[in-house]
Formats: C-alpha cells, sequence, structure tokens
C-alpha cells in the first residue's frame, strides 16, 4: 500500500469542506484531528472530491489496433480524465467474445495498473450478427464479464436480439446495445437535415436509431432482462426511453459529451474529428438530451473514447473513420453543459459519471460512497480551471479530438485508485516526491 495520504478543507459533493484522510487504500476519517505521522498532506482548497469516475464505453484497441491505443496509453489517459474504472469494448482484433480474450484484456489492465479495465464481451461471435457468442463463459470466466456488446456494429436481428436478452438474464448481466439500423444508414455519413443536403452528404435519419431502441425495450420488456442504450443521441430516443421507464421496464441510457456540446453544424468545414457514429445531430436534439439528462431519463454520461491513428483521420470525410478521444475532456463537457448551466449539482455529477456507471455494470468496488472505510478511488476536480483543450499533448496515443482549441472549466487534477495516486498535475509534484503538497 501507498504512504498515508491527508486532503485537507476539500469539498465533498461541492458541498461543506472536510478532509479525507487515505490509509492502506481506504478512507479511514474524514478530520484530519489524527493522521498518522508518516502521512503526506495535500491541500485540497478550492477542489471537489468525486468518487472515482467510471466510465462504461472505452474503446482500448488492445489486442489488435496498438497503433491507435493501447491497455496502458488508454489508461494513462483515463486517470489524467479523472476515472479510476473503464469499461474496455469489444471490437479488438481478436474480437473480445471469448472467455480467453477477455481474461487477456483484464490481465493487461491488472498489469498496467492505473484503472481497473473491465472487458465487455462481443454479443456475437466476430461482431458478425449471425451467432451469440459464449458469453456465460466470459461471465464465469476471471474477467466475470457483466456488459456485452456488438458495439460498432447493431445486433439486428430481432431474434438473436432476444435470445441475448434471456442469456444475460441468467447471470444479471446486461446487453449495450449500438442502435443503428443498418438497412436505414447505408453509406451515411452524417445526421440526415439540412446540414447534410447542403453539403452533399448522405443523411443518417434519426429514426435509424429510435426504431431499434424501440424494438428493444419492448424486447427487453417481455424477456423480463436488462438493456442499456450506447450513446443514445436524438430527441426521439430521449422520448422512447422516457415512456419505457414509466412502463417499468428495465433500461438505461447514456450520452456522450460531444453529443451535449456540438451539433451537426461542426461538418459544415467537413473535418473529420467531426466525424461520430451516432453522428452529430441537432441543437433540438442536443438540448433534448441535456433535458433528459436532467431529469434521469439518460442514466449516465459515458465517453465512448475512439482513438484512430492519423491515417484514419487525416482524410477526406467520406473515406476518414467515425470516432473521437474523449476521456481527458468528459468532466470539463459536463460541468460546462450541466453544472456551469444549473442544470446538474456535483452530487449528480457523482451520481452519471460514477455511481450508476458501475452500477449498470456490476462493479461492486467502485462508484462507492465518499465515507469512511469506503475503498480511497476518489477524483479531485478543479472546478475553477478553465483550459484549453489541445489534443496533442493527451495521455492517449491518438489525437483525433474534436475539441482543440476549445477553452473547457474545470478538469481533474488528481486521481487515486485505492489510495494510490494514478494522476497528479503539477501542484502536487511534491507528493511523489515524498513531500508534503
Amino acid at each position: 500500500m501507498s504512504a498515508p495520504i491527508v486532503i485537507t478543507n476539500v469539498s465533498l459533493y461541492g458541498d461543506t469542506p472536510s478532509d479525507i484522510v487515505i490509509v492502506d487504500g481506504q478512507i479511514s476519517s474524514l478530520t484530519a484531528a489524527d493522521v498518522p505521522a508518516d502521512a503526506r498532506t495535500m491541500d485540497g482548497s478550492g477542489l471537489v472530491a468525486l468518487p472515482g469516475l467510471v466510465d462504461l464505453h472505452t474503446h482500448l484497441r488492445e489486442p489488435g489496433r496498438e497503433d491507435a491505443e493501447t491497455i496502458e496509453t488508454g489508461s494513462r489517459s483515463a486517470a489524467r480524465g479523472g476515472f479510476t474504472a473503464v469499461h474496455a469494448m469489444a471490437n479488438t482484433t481478436p474480437t473480445a467474445d471469448t472467455a480467453g480474450v477477455v481474461e487477456l484484456v483484464a490481465s493487461r489492465g491488472r498489469e498496467v495498473g492505473l484503472v481497473d479495465v473491465y472487458p465487455v464481451g462481443a454479443v456475437t461471435v466476430g461482431l458478425n450478427g449471425t451467432q451469440l457468442s459464449e458469453m456465460g463463459a466470459m461471465a464465469n470466466s476471471r474477467a466475470q464479464v457483466r456488459v456485452f456488446s456488438d458495439d460498432g456494429k447493431c445486433v439486428h436481428d430481432p431474434l438473436l436480439m432476444r435470445r441475448a436478452l434471456e442469456y444475460v438474464k441468467t447471470f444479471d448481466g446486461v446487453i449495450a446495445q449500438h442502435a443503428q439500423e443498418p438497412r436505414l444508414t447505408e453509406g451515411s455519413q452524417m445526421h440526415e437535415g439540412l446540414v447534410s443536403a447542403e453539403l452533399g452528404l448522405a443523411g443518417w435519419p434519426a429514426v435509424a436509431e429510435e426504431s431499434i431502441i424501440a424494438r428493444d425495450v419492448l424486447l427487453a420488456e417481455h424477456v423480463g432482462s436488462r438493456v442499456h442504450i450506447c450513446h443514445l443521441s436524438t430527441a426521439g430516443s430521449v422520448d422512447i426511453v422516457r415512456w419505457a421507464k414509466a412502463r417499468g421496464i428495465q433500461v438505461t441510457a447514456e450520452a456522450m459529451p460531444h453529443h451535449l456540446l456540438l451539433t451537426d453544424e461542426s461538418a459544415r468545414g467537413y473535418d473529420p474529428r467531426f466525424k461520430v457514429n451516432p453522428p452529430l445531430r441537432t441543437q433540438e436534439d442536443v438540448d433534448a438530451l441535456r433535458a433528459g439528462l436532467e431529469d434521469g431519463t439518460i442514466d449516465i454520461v459515458a465517453t465512448d473514447h475512439a482513438p484512430h491513428p492519423d491515417e484514419d483521420k487525416d482524410c477526406e470525410w467520406g473515406a476518414a473513420a467515425f470516432g473521437m478521444i474523449g476521456l481527458e475532456t468528459a468532466l470539463g463537457i459536463v460541468q460546462k453543459t450541466m453544472v456551469d448551466t444549473g442544470r446538474l449539482t456535483w452530487r449528480d455529477v457523482a451520481r452519471i459519471l460514477s455511481e450508476t456507471p458501475a452500477s449498470i455494470g456490476r462493479d461492486e468496488a467502485h462508484g462507492r460512497p465518499l465515507a469512511v472505510g469506503e475503498p480511497a478511488n476518489i477524483t479531485l476536480v478543479d472546478p475553477a480551471a478553465a483550459w484549453t483543450v489541445d489534443p496533442a499533448g493527451t495521455d492517449s496515443r491518438s489525437n483525433n479530438s474534436p475539441f482543440g482549441g476549445i477553452e473547457l472549466p474545470g478538469r481533474a487534477v488528481a486521481t487515486f485508485l485505492r489510495g494510490t495516486p494514478t494522476y497528479l498535475d503539477d501542484r502536487f509534484t511534491a507528493l511523489t516526491e515524498g513531500a508534503p503538497a
């Protein structure tokens, strides 16, 4: 275990300032009146303490695409963004559709040790949408997978989706659906609307997402199983999820930071950094997502961190890969769009970025309250820190961020995984050298 640490005068959940004493990887006290003699001290004045952030939707690319990201570089980027746990999506090479592959991913995450890496298992073999994977074997493996997704592709066959929902119900798993009807999006390049028509790019209709969500919540109700909607992006999708929840269906949904901030107007420069799946939508959709997150219809924010090498983005729009990185900008965007606008409090941020994603993923070690006896998985946020995004300065191996040059409020300044600092900004450099910070 690392040496004891005392964080003084820090605001727990944005409320009254307190102290946090960390001993042997746990929160041992919330007062600095009695601290170990060898404790190192951090001044938390002006900072907000949150439970370590949990990302339910991360692409780490390893194994197979280490040119874009590795578990090590992705973990480093996650820790810098305030995350203590990430769920690594299954679209690797080979696909994470067997116990052997998910165990490899989990093992590599433990070796790196910067965040807890939870593998997401594929729903179908090779993400091919025709044969269910061995989900039970992955669930019973050492990785204990509980989230399954073909993300990047939709489980479009309704019978296969029904069987998948029935399968995971037996071990309290969840299917995380990439809602995209493939026949409605063949060749699509961006949101279908006025901007796509003016730019001459094939449109991606909102109904392609909404029709799958409507089908799947009804299937989940029929089976009595859990379904999670990945990267919900349209106003209609929010309405469907709201209806399903009112009906008592076990559905959860996530929004992405880029869908909370950017619109399809960003595509006017044909800059492939703004090309993402599902596409950036209209301002009306952005407003609906923010309202859905505020009223609880949308349960969490996830990043869909999707790193790509330069050659996959430094090309014309039509040839460019879909996706953007987002681990280090997620917290700032949530503050900008939801906290600074008065829609959410910092306690709400703890819920949507830590507690609920951990609950959906059945991650019992994360999303825990900042209380005595709990694991010291902690993120310290400086809400007054204004910073300009520099994609070249990320800890990710890739730099395909659409937020370059944008000023964001607030950022993580320290991250602790079971009491061990995994990221410290420059103000706390002394802590790594064993001196008071």
